[in-house]
């Protein structure tokens, strides 16, 4: 679902593509027509269901002028009333000239009334007109320039087809502008919904819920990422079916406007739209509240909250059903799926991403003015539709800026796009961002420039162990539609992986040093190779390496890393440090080095932070000397460190619960202080070949599930009180020397045997035949035949329990 120029709450780029957020702005001396032809005609065109800018509704203050010029540029009209005294206004002229401005760019119209004035007299400067510039001559005498500029736009709005007001044809007057407006908004509502494409089964699935509340008051909540169409979704609907109700109020950019003025404000601008009363007496805010129950409990009125962003806004403008009267429809847009879960809403609708099909159609609507694209540019549009992946607000602006450029221009358009966003939709996707609090801020950087795409349990258990609440914080971005989760992975929209990227290189544009964060291998290279890394490095996280074969093996020196001393997280591969590492960010929580090329730990690595440390393949010969204590420290995984011969001593590792050193084929020894760790759940110890005996401390070993020794094959013995260890549950024996099990191992229960095992001592047997495989044991020696007499056997069991005596 799309449209022809999606509505956005962002004020940062109001020129770039048109974004009504009026209908008309009104321009006038207020001394001469307030109280009279302007109030008239705004009435008037409020009846006909044009959204009409009221300056009175902004209040008064220093910004007012500003906001006025600001709802011009998103108006549609601006009609322009020229009455004897406009002239003597510097912000009437300031004002008309902001107004040619917009009619430049962004295509606004501009209707002139000439309320009782000579329209010759505007465009030569008489009569009062004279008598206004003389003043301004002589007030601006050295600003000649401002004043030809206002003399010019005089001149240019009396040559402009308009009304001319005289002799009493008030009402007629009125009729025809308001007639003219009405036709050319019918017009314009006819080609926005051709080029809406997917806004009628939008629109008829939101009109049929409604429908089903047709004796009671509805509340529907539209969601989705900022520029997904929910706006224009909530507008075009309140268009078209706005007549059917007794009152109806579109307040747009509630965001916004709450930000610059307070909620009751809001209230006026609510009770103003459906009760045609601008002078409603609200004294706070909790009155506010009370006069809207007061008075729209009995009217069946349609209004719409866009971009809302906090709950006090809904509590404050809608907050229950009971405040308006029945068949009444709300609703409200948000990026906020938690908001609206919280207000109860009865439906929340998602606009779909579009299709490539519609995505296409609406692409070359905007960039060829056709339904489909110019001869050679079919494959360059498919890349570029590819690309937005469904994104209403990037198929517009890309289309708008690839609109009459030549086909060299588009080939390098999407590598710009790609590695610059569009500010207009970065800004608009940024308001996410921006309402987010500082910890969900780093996880969604986290996510977006390392793990999108990855699975979320994995995900979960790295930016935990980076101190972040990343349960609470992934389900808040889910809400904020920041995120999503698909077959348990954590996924993005392409442009919103894009800006939180651009957000890490707005840290330091020239310099990657200075981010926060590095993913690209380019990028790590540039920092090791000149020396430039910082200490505003937090996080490293390469992908294995592709593409560039110049990155793919990196050299540096030693001290490389001596600088990053914020450095928290560090994922990398490949990286070769010359002469050894001597120096490493105490603050890191996770290491996961592969290949690490060093042969054990800086020395003066003690990170008190560090939770998981992961060196596969790496060359280490020895951990550390002597104890190093890191007391977060659960999980060392040091698989396939050909190079390593013994372990560390394990004394100032006291939660240590996963030890995996598979692979390590030189491994001759197990320091006996692991049996102190006293939390270790999981110990692998799989093929390593040069393994003789495992230390009797084991029995320290209290915690432990799953002993994995498999491939050890010159281990021929385990310790006689491995049965101390009540809670084991997995012993993978396979391919070891093993001949007999402990006499500590009193119960053994064996799946998928064809015989039962026997081991002298034991009672009792037990034989199941169930799915789980717990333990797997190759050679348990001394079965027994049906003669009682014992052979030597191999079997392959799979065992799933096993009782110790203690």
């Amino acid at each position: 679902m799309s449209t022809q120029g999606p509505s956005t709450s962002s004020p940062s780029s109001p020129f770039s593509t048109p974004r009504w957020k009026f209908d008309v702005s009104l321009c006038f001396r207020g001394e001469d027509t307030r109280n009279n032809f302007a109030n008239l005609l705004r009435t008037a065109l409020k009846q006909k269901g044009v959204l009409v800018f009221n300056d009175e509704k902004i209040g008064r203050g220093k910004r007012i002028f500003r906001e006025i010029f600001e709802a011009i540029e998103g108006s549609r009209f601006a009609i322009v009333i020229l009455s004897r005294n406009y002239a003597s206004s510097t912000f009437c002229l300031e004002e008309l000239l902001h107004v040619f401005s917009c009619r430049g760019e962004t295509g606004m119209k501009v209707l002139p009334v000439f309320y009782y004035v000579d329209p010759s007299d505007v465009r030569r400067q008489r009569g009062t007109f004279a008598e206004a510039f003389c003043k301004h001559e002589e007030r601006f005498n050295g600003d000649k320039e401002k004043v030809q500029r206002w003399r010019a736009a005089l001149t240019e709005i009396a040559n402009l087809p308009g009304w001319h007001i005289e002799h009493g044809n008030l009402s007629e007057s009125i009729k025809s502008i308001v007639e003219m407006i009405s036709q050319h908004l019918s017009s314009s509502f006819t080609s926005i919904t051709c080029n809406f494409i997917g806004i009628d089964s939008s629109m008829t699935e939101l009109f049929t819920f409604y429908s089903n509340f047709k004796d009671n008051v509805c509340m529907i909540g539209i969601c989705g990422m900022g520029g997904s169409g929910k706006t224009t979704l909530a507008r075009v609907f309140y268009e078209k079916f706005h007549s059917y109700f007794e009152g109806s109020s579109f307040i747009a950019n509630v965001r916004e406007y709450s930000e610059k003025f307070d909620l009751l404000q809001l209230q006026q601008l609510l009770l103003a739209d459906i009760l045609e009363d601008k002078d409603a007496d609200i004294r706070n805010v909790y009155h506010g509240v009370n006069m809207i129950k007061k008075r729209l409990c009995q009217k069946k009125v349609l209004i719409v909250l866009d971009d809302v962003n906090k709950l006090d806004q809904l509590e404050n403008l809608a907050g229950e059903h009971g405040w308006f009267g029945l068949g009444s429809l709300i609703i409200i847009t948000t990026r906020d799926k938690h908001l609206l879960d919280h207000h109860g809403v009865h439906k929340i609708y998602k606009p779909n991403p579009l299709n490539s099909g519609d995505a296409l159609k609406l692409f070359c609507l905007k960039a060829f003015k056709r339904e489909q694209p110019d001869e050679g540019y079919m494959q360059l549009s498919q890349d570029v539709v590819c690309y937005a992946n469904g994104y209403p607000l990037a198929l517009i602006t890309f289309s708008s800026f690839l609109l009459g450029r030549t086909m060299d221009t588009w080939k390098s358009a999407l590598d710009i796009f790609k590695k610059f966003p569009k500010k207009e939709i970065f800004d608009t996707l940024k308001v996410s961002y921006d309402g987010l609090e500082d910890m969900w801020k780093e996880i969604f950087l986290d996510v977006a420039c390392f793990f999108r795409g990855k699975m979320k349990d994995q995900v979960i258990e790295i930016l935990e162990t980076c101190g972040f609440d990343a349960k609470i914080g992934i389900q808040v971005l889910m809400d904020k539609s920041l995120l999503t989760i698909e077959n348990d992975t954590l996924q993005m929209h392409d442009l919103l992986q894009e800006m939180g990227k651009e957000i890490v290189r707005q840290e330091s544009r020239e310099e990657p040093g200075k981010r926060s964060r590095l993913w690209f291998r380019k990028d790590l290279f540039h920092v090791l190779m000149n020396k430039t890394a910082s200490k505003t490095i937090q996080a490293i996280v390469l992908d294995r390496p592709g593409g560039d074969e110049a990155y793919q093996h990196i050299e540096s020196y030693s001290k490389v890393f001596s600088k990053m001393c914020n450095l928290r997280l560090l994922i990398i591969d490949n990286v070769h440090i010359l002469k050894g590492l001597n120096h490493l960010s105490n603050k890191l929580r996770l290491l996961d080095w592969h290949g690490y090329s060093s042969k054990c730990l800086p020395s003066r690595f003690q990170s008190k932070e560090l939770v998981e440390l992961e060196l596969q393949f790496s060359k280490i010969e020895y951990l550390w000397r002597g104890v190093k204590y890191l007391d977060k420290l659960k999980l060392i995984n040091l698989g396939h460190s050909l190079n390593l011969i013994e372990t560390p001593d394990f004394t100032g590792v006291p939660r240590l619960e996963t030890l995996c050193l598979s692979g390590c084929i030189n491994l001759v020894e197990i320091n006996p202080s692991i049996g102190q760790l006293s939390k270790l759940t999981v110990l692998n110890l799989e093929f390593c070949q040069s393994l003789i005996n495992l230390p009797s401390s084991m029995d320290g070993l209290s915690s432990l599930e799953n002993l994995i020794l498999s491939g050890c094959s010159k281990l021929s013995n385990l310790p006689e009180n491995l049965g101390k260890i009540k809670c084991l549950k997995e012993l993978i024996l396979t391919g070891t020397a093993i001949r007999e099990v402990p006499s500590s191992i009193s119960f053994l229960i064996c799946h998928g045997c064809e015989k039962e095992i026997f081991k002298s001592g034991l009672d009792s047997v037990h034989h199941e035949f169930e799915n789980s495989a717990v333990v797997k044991a190759t050679k348990i020696m001394r079965t027994y035949d049906d003669s009682n007499m014992a052979t030597e056997q191999d079997l392959d069991c799979l065992a799933v329990a096993l009782e110790f005596t203690g």
